[in-house]
C-alpha cells in the first residue's frame, strides 16, 4: 500500500433501519402469508375439545381413533378406541368406519399429528371428521382411564 491512501473496507455497510411503516408492512404481509398454513388449527369444524370427545366415545357416538405409533401405545391407550398408527394410515385409511352418525375422532399425543390426519381424511371424503385438542397428553393430565394395548 502506498503511503497516504486508504484501504477501503472489504465489508458494505448496512442498509438503514426499515421505517416503522416499512415494518407494519412486513409484519402483514408475513402474517397473511402464513395465516392459510395454520387455518386448521383454528377450523373449529375440524377440532374437538377433550370433554366432548370422552362423552361421545364413552357413549358410543363416536369413533375414538388412536393414531399414536406402536411405541407410544404401549404406554397407554384409552379403553375402546381404534388402534391405527399415522405410519399405516396411508395404506390402511380404507379400514376407518364410515358411519355418518359416529364421527372419527382423532388423538395423538398432543393434536399435532391427528389435526394433520384429519385434514387429510376430510380430503379423502370423511365427512364428520375430528382432531381432539390436548391429545393424550391432556388426557392422562386429568387422570382419565387408560389401559395397556392389546396384544397383537
Amino acid at each position: 500500500m502506498l503511503a497516504g491512501t486508504m484501504q477501503r473496507p472489504h465489508w458494505r455497510a448496512l442498509p438503514p433501519p426499515p421505517s416503522a411503516r416499512r415494518r407494519l408492512t412486513l409484519a402483514a404481509a408475513l402474517a397473511a402469508c402464513a395465516a392459510p398454513a395454520f387455518a386448521f388449527f383454528r377450523d373449529d369444524t375440524l377440532r374437538i375439545e377433550l370433554p366432548e370427545a370422552r362423552a361421545l366415545h364413552e357413549a358410543g357416538k363416536g369413533v375414538l381413533v388412536d393414531i399414536r405409533e406402536a411405541d407410544e401405545h404401549a404406554t397407554g391407550v384409552v379403553p375402546g378406541a381404534v388402534l391405527l398408527p399415522t405410519s399405516q394410515i396411508g395404506r390402511r385409511w380404507q379400514e376407518l368406519p364410515r358411519d355418518p352418525a359416529r364421527p372419527l375422532l382423532l388423538i395423538c399425543a398432543t393434536q399435532s399429528r391427528s389435526s394433520r390426519v384429519a385434514r387429510a381424511l376430510r380430503e379423502r371424503g370423511f365427512a364428520d371428521v375430528r382432531f381432539v385438542q390436548g391429545g393424550m397428553v391432556g388426557w392422562v393430565a386429568r387422570r382419565w382411564p387408560v389401559v395397556a394395548p392389546p396384544r397383537v
